[in-house]
């Protein structure tokens, strides 16, 4: 008799600072939701922090840890996430995407938009992990799509989770101020679009909230891979719903 393959649900995570890698109360929330979580095959991983001129998988049989940061305490430098890679799911994202290119990489790893969080998830790093880049020179509509086709890997038991911000403005950042009306109105505007299954307005988000809400575009868009996976009549929950230094979303949404 085969093995039953758990329904995946797809995961957005505000990941916030590196900081949080160490614990506090963000963390603390992602412990509690990968406790109630099945056990996924493999995790897919779409992190802002791979963000380059191609889509590529990583390919490897152990990925590194990477420190992609800096100013930070020892302890986050010392450490490891030694999730195993998966070959079988790269082979299956690179099927499932084409006919756009994507090389199969032995060079990156996990940076820390994915291991800050799933080693809160997932802490034993027992569950196979293979990160996704994102194709920088595309649009939003772009990541939208690779979202729609990566639906099926979560009826295969691979859970979809992507990693940013939808609020990321560290230039407008700040310790105790208040949040900006732009961050608290753009967050409201992806829960209200999320619940309503309603991604036009996310998909290429314009005005002045969306201007200021994502400067630069690399911390959003793993939420529309994210989006992209959610079935029209699938529950839709929220978990770590603050703005952190005014201006950052540790907003967190789960489909499914």
């Amino acid at each position: 008799m085969s093995e039953l393959v758990p329904h995946m649900p797809a995961i957005f995570a505000g990941h916030g600072s590196p900081m949080n890698a160490l614990g506090g109360a963000y963390a603390a929330v992602w412990r509690a939701l990968g406790a109630r979580l099945p056990t996924p095959k493999a995790v897919l991983c779409i992190s802002a922090h791979w963000f380059v001129d191609e889509t590529a998988v990583t390919a490897m049989e152990h990925p590194r840890t990477i420190h992609d940061f800096y100013g930070f305490p020892k302890p986050l430098y010392d450490m490891r996430y030694p999730a195993p890679g998966d070959a079988w799911l790269a082979e299956r994202v690179a099927d499932i995407l084409n006919p756009v290119p994507v090389r199969h990489d032995h060079d990156w790893g996990l940076d820390h938009g994915a291991w800050s969080v799933l080693a809160h998830l997932f802490p034993a790093a027992d569950v196979p992990v293979v990160q996704l880049s994102i194709d920088r020179r595309r649009p939003g509509s772009f990541h939208y799509e690779l979202g729609r086709k990566l639906a099926p890997l979560r009826e295969e038991g691979v859970l979809i989770f992507g990693s940013g911000d939808v609020v990321h403005n560290l230039s407008a950042a700040g310790q105790g101020i208040p949040d900006y009306d732009w961050a608290v109105r753009f967050n409201t505007l992806v829960k209200d679009a999320a619940l309503a299954f309603d991604h036009a307005p996310l998909i290429e988000p314009a005005g002045p909230d969306a201007d200021l809400a994502i400067p630069t575009p690399e911390h959003y868009l793993p939420l529309l891979y994210v989006l992209g996976a959610q079935g029209e009549d699938e529950t839709v929950t929220f978990f770590n719903d603050e703005i952190a230094l005014a201006a950052v979303s540790m907003l967190g949404v789960k489909i499914g």
